[in-house]
């Protein structure tokens, strides 16, 4: 008969000894009784994937906003392919694949609709009122704003994937992320997660902008990273059809960047001679390209924010986006009784702004642009 193995007598036997492993968590804050089928960080992949917010991310832009087209990118299917790279890099550095993927499939939980030009507004309406960042209102959902278990507030996901996405805050002296700074460097685990966003958020920039006719090969083929990514394909395939030409050569981007990523880590775990967890925290960033992968990003990342993100067809449809939501922050603001129940009664016992902008933030594209059809539009009904 068949007898399922010891999870954390596994971490021992196959993880790094720098890696992060299930027994040296430091829990949940809300004590639970463990699992004998899934380990702590595996019921944290599984508690986000079935959380709200993270089925909001199917409708939430990643650079072009739904309704321009089936096929790229959203912040559902961009998290998906962070949490497969992020997981290839892990297994790779033999580091813990399931704390790798929960950190991967909660980076992007706390952005709003209409992609940054969205968290832009909502900062700038929250002016002197707290402020708004992505990365610290993905704390927030996943602390106190899901309601799916009677027990707890929010997920009660584990120290570790709360720390990394607190260390993924820009907004170092809040004091939401303060307890979780004290560490030292991130964990390793959460630092793939965060080379693997880049690498993917890049490259797939690139595929959808191509896709939907925002740039074009001849402007791309200015662009080194690019160009050499499209000689290395040549080299391997002499006949390759137009038809395949652009997934293989964007394909070619990412393994590129994969490989480069963990030759360059292993050299620098080498370098701080790396041995335990300890050495992790007290080392500079160890999960970092190479120095000339890094500046052909650097180039790409500069033609995309010139060439795509500033686009003038893709301002028009984050300025609408933007305006939205600036619409409805007023009104709410304004008019506290034309918010749903629930959020009326939050916001009595707690601020009406922050629940003004949790409301707004929680939203897709496409149930903002509802929503203001139904708070503006004369023949909207509510």
């Amino acid at each position: 008969m068949f007898e399922p193995p010891d999870w954390l007598d596994r971490e021992e036997e196959v993880l790094a000894s720098y890696a992060m492993k299930t027994r040296n968590s430091r829990g949940r804050k809300h004590p639970e009784s463990s699992e004998s089928a899934r380990t702590l960080y595996q019921r944290d992949r599984d508690r986000i994937v079935h959380s709200t917010a993270f089925r909001r991310l199917m409708y939430k832009t990643q650079v072009l906003v739904n309704h321009v087209g089936d096929h790229h990118r959203t912040r559902l299917t961009h998290t998906l392919e962070v949490a497969q790279i992020s997981r290839t890099i892990s297994r790779q550095l033999g580091l813990n694949e399931d704390l790798t993927e929960a950190i991967a499939l909660m980076h992007d939980l706390g952005h709003p609709p209409f992609g940054h030009a969205g968290e832009t507004t909502l900062a700038e309406c929250m002016e002197g009122h707290g402020g708004y960042e992505h990365n610290l209102h993905g704390l927030r959902i996943v602390e106190e704003l899901e309601y799916r278990y009677p027990d707890f507030p929010g997920l009660n996901l584990s120290w570790e994937v709360l720390e990394a996405q607190a260390m993924h805050s820009k907004r170092t002296d809040s004091p939401e992320v303060a307890e979780y700074l004290k560490v030292g460097q991130p964990l390793l685990e959460a630092q793939v997660v965060d080379a693997a966003d880049s690498l993917a958020y890049d490259s797939h920039d690139v595929d959808d902008a191509l896709s939907v006719g925002l740039i074009t090969l001849e402007e791309l083929n200015q662009v080194a990273f690019w160009r050499r990514a499209v000689e290395r394909v040549q080299q391997r395939h002499r006949n390759l059809s137009s038809l395949n030409f652009q997934p293989t050569v964007v394909r070619a981007l990412i393994n590129w960047q994969v490989t480069d990523l963990l030759e360059n880590t292993r050299q620098n775990l080498r370098t701080q001679k790396i041995a335990v967890l300890d050495d992790v925290r007290q080392a500079p960033l160890l999960v970092v390209p190479g120095s000339e992968v890094l500046e052909l990003k650097r180039e790409l990342e500069e033609f995309l924010r010139r060439c795509v993100y500033r686009d003038h067809r893709v301002l028009r449809m984050v300025r609408k986006g933007q305006r939205m939501l600036r619409a409805m922050f007023d009104e709410f603001i304004g008019d506290p009784q034309l918010l749903q129940d629930r959020y009326q009664e939050r916001a009595r016992r707690t601020s009406l702004h922050r629940t003004v902008c949790d409301y707004l933030a929680g939203m897709t594209d496409r149930f903002a642009q509802d929503e203001y059809l139904r708070l503006f539009h004369p023949t909207t009904h509510a």
